[in-house]
């Protein structure tokens, strides 16, 4: 399976300052997030970043990184920026590997890149988990996803979708899922989205895949074939990894 992922790694963080750079275990996190990367099937990996002193920290573990504009307003521009410098062609297939992800299953990295590859209608892929709480539902920073039979998202969003009519206090039926934060793009569509003006569902709901959707781009969503942890924004999230990597 060829595809290539990249990890962003910014180290301005306002809940976490220096992020990348934060020790557990003895390894700095991006440190531990490239040798997840590392695991998965992709032909390269690659940190992308715009600050100094992570490319000293990557390049002292032996990592490539590349350094990146710092006026990016988001990942998936630096992401582009890196498939422009390193020469990747429009068809080929790149996964965004959220750097604060120290936990990140190797099988879901190529879930992801696979799903993206072997769907050539499509230009973006993403995955999704069930939602088990209700509270988790109603949560804004819980991003919901609605699908298609076909596994392609019909629409992204912070509110609780599908909401149900007659028993608003209950998960739907149906069941409802959480979106998950990794993608695999074609090189293609990132040259595109670079160069769209955001979209104003984008920015009402803040999420910046409706972009691509507004564009009239397909995003496929399975479901994770595996837990995905979830990721380190707060102190509080970083003890929990510590801890769990301590158990193991």
């Amino acid at each position: 399976m060829s595809y290539h992922i990249v990890i962003p790694a910014r180290y301005a963080s306002s809940r976490l300052p220096g992020k990348p750079l934060v020790d557990i275990l003895g390894k700095t996190m991006i440190q531990r997030v490239y040798e997840q990367a590392l695991k998965a099937d992709a032909l390269s990996v690659t940190v992308a970043t715009d600050d100094e002193r992570i490319i000293e920290a990557c390049e002292a573990f032996g990592a490539r990184v590349v350094l990146t504009r710092n006026d990016h307003e988001s990942g998936t521009d630096r992401l582009q920026e890196v498939a422009q410098i390193l020469g990747w062609h429009a068809d080929d297939v790149v996964v965004n590997v959220q750097g604060d992800e120290p936990l990140i299953p190797p099988s879901v990295i190529n879930q992801v890149a696979h799903n993206c590859i072997s769907n050539p209608k499509v230009s973006v892929a993403t995955l999704c988990e069930p939602i088990h709480q209700y509270g988790d539902f109603v949560n804004p920073n819980v991003v919901k996803v609605v699908r298609a039979a076909d596994d392609t998202a019909l629409y992204f969003s912070r509110a609780p979708i599908p909401w149900p009519r007659d028993d608003s206090q209950q998960l739907p039926s149906m069941g409802a899922f959480r979106h998950i934060g990794i993608y695999a793009y074609r090189v293609g569509v990132l040259n595109d989205f670079v160069v769209w003006d955001s979209a104003a569902l984008e920015n009402t709901e803040k999420l910046e895949q409706l972009r691509f959707m507004v564009g009239g781009k397909a995003i496929h969503c399975a479901e994770s074939c595996e837990l995905v942890p979830g990721g380190i924004d707060t102190i509080e999230d970083l003890k929990r990894v510590r801890e769990l990597m301590g158990e193991h």
